[in-house]
């Protein structure tokens, strides 16, 4: 059975190491590590039993959330992790709105997102570098 927890010290490697089976610019140990002492930092983890098979980062100023990473370990998709992390962080952010990035081609992503009730408002022409490729910007508001 999935379940989320905040991040913590023992999981700071296995996130790391999604970054970078996830990602062709995973952020390193050492930045992930230091969003541990990010006052404005949420990062949440999906554990089943004691592996981390999914994360999700956010950072929050002024009220407003931005998502900064998520993935889910290929072994572990289209099970709902990555719904369940989304959910849950929204249900923890002390934020009325929560805005992310998604390559315009991730179709499976803008997918879950937009069943969320997130809403493209915005792109970010160029923002991925490899392979390069625009970002599509979501929104989701809710009343804190």
């Amino acid at each position: 059975m999935i379940r989320i927890e905040s991040m913590n010290e023992s999981h700071v490697c296995a996130v790391a190491e999604l970054e970078k089976q996830n990602f062709s610019e995973p952020w390193s140990e050492n930045s992930v590590r230091g969003e541990l002492t990010n006052q404005l930092a949420l990062w949440l983890v999906a554990l089943d039993g004691d592996a981390v098979v999914g994360y999700v980062g956010s950072q929050t100023v002024l009220g407003e959330a931005d998502m900064m990473n998520i993935a889910v370990s290929h072994t572990h998709r289209r099970q709902g992790i990555a719904r369940m992390l989304v959910q849950e962080l929204i249900a923890r952010l002390d934020a009325g709105m929560l805005t992310l990035e998604v390559r315009a081609s991730n179709a499976p992503a803008i997918a879950l997102y937009e069943s969320l009730g997130f809403q493209q408002v915005g792109l970010r022409k160029n923002y991925y570098r490899k392979p390069k490729e625009d970002a599509l910007i979501l929104r989701k508001e809710w009343n804190t």
